[in-house]
């Protein structure tokens, strides 16, 4: 038998892969159960509902989401290029073979209505991220509103990118971001 943290990480990676693939709500817990080799019992008595796991999902998200954009910024060089990381990071992201969009804005929109506990998750994550923009814009000496116009060109290439299937969004709203601030600030 395995021990419960392997059981717990099997069943949110199991859950966070068919989720990301086919939607919460079209993947029952018996797939969950049969994909991470977990009982349905030993899955409920770690999440005792099906909102429980998606939160536990969306957490691994977040993890992943800052282990991606801390990386991309680790190779920025200077103020400027850090302002400009995540657009690396979209980059290298939508390019992966399941890249379906951003997990947050996809469950957001299939459970928000229904689920109050989600909604707030996917809140405190992208407002996580605004924050995380403001710090880098105000790191590079830049003005307050060129962060919400920043978070909103990544937001805004994830959703594109998973629409219309093309990676190089990310390269389009990294242009854009360059032009916002080259125009707020000229001395970086």
């Amino acid at each position: 038998m395995i021990d419960e943290e392997t059981a717990r990480d099997q069943v949110v990676s199991t859950a966070d892969r068919l989720f990301y693939a086919h939607g919460v709500q079209a993947v029952g817990m018996d797939a969950v159960r049969t994909e991470a080799g977990v009982s349905l019992k030993r899955i409920y008595a770690l999440f005792p509902s099906k909102d429980d796991l998606v939160l536990a999902v969306l957490r691994h998200r977040a993890e992943q989401w800052d282990t991606g954009v801390a990386r991309a910024l680790a190779a920025a060089r200077t103020p400027r290029d850090r302002m400009l990381a995540v657009f690396d990071f979209l980059a290298e992201w939508f390019r992966q073979d399941d890249f379906r969009g951003c997990a947050f804005i996809n469950f957001f929109g299939e459970l928000a209505g229904g689920s109050s506990r989600v909604a707030e998750a996917v809140r405190e994550q992208k407002t996580s991220f605004q924050r995380h923009v403001a710090d880098l814009v105000r790191e590079a000496g830049g003005p307050g509103y060129l962060a919400p116009q920043l978070a909103l060109l990544a937001e805004g290439a994830q959703t594109t990118a998973a629409i219309t299937g093309d990676p190089a969004t990310a390269a389009h709203a990294r242009a854009a971001a360059e032009t916002l601030i080259g125009a707020a600030c000229p001395a970086t």
